[in-house]
């Protein structure tokens, strides 16, 4: 009976096998910036997760190449650069503001204003749906009492 709950347990324990990376860096300033490479690049297969984060292969292979990159003493921007020229703009959380990423930029402004405009038409294009009941008679009635001054009313 001893056995099998040993077993259990072990078996229970599997997940505290996983891998778990350890990089090693000359200095913290390497350290820093593999740390926030890896938090500023997208996985290109996960949907917003950074590659810090990401469990998938690919994000494995793009921290392996960040961290690589970073011993060499590649700056900042030629990391990020290469990553870009890999696999796109999309791999950068704030794409560059270019032509091919104008709609991106600019396309939620444009949608908001063109709703705001159309709506802003159609309000002024309605006609007012109030109908009167009143006779002739009632208005002009109304339209006294309305106009009288407290004066008048005693």
């Amino acid at each position: 009976m001893k056995a099998a709950w040993l077993i259990w347990l072990v078996f229970l324990s599997t997940s505290a096998w996983a891998a778990i990376d350890a990089y090693q860096f000359d200095n913290p300033q390497q350290e820093q910036q593999f740390r926030q490479l890896t938090e500023e690049l997208r996985c290109p297969k996960c949907q917003n997760q950074n590659i810090a984060d990401s469990n998938a292969p690919l994000s494995h292979d793009l921290r392996q190449r960040v961290y690589e990159m970073v011993k060499q003493g590649h700056p900042r921007q030629d990391i990020i650069d290469f990553m870009v020229a890999r696999y796109g703009d999309f791999v950068t959380y704030r794409p560059p503001v270019k032509p091919i990423t104008w709609v991106l930029w600019f396309g939620p402004f444009t949608v908001m204003a063109l709703v705001a405009l159309s709506l802003f038409i159609w309000l002024r294009r309605r006609e007012p749906r109030v109908e009167s009941a009143l006779s002739e008679a009632d208005r002009e009635r109304l339209g006294q009492l309305l106009h009288k001054t407290p004066e008048d009313r005693r």
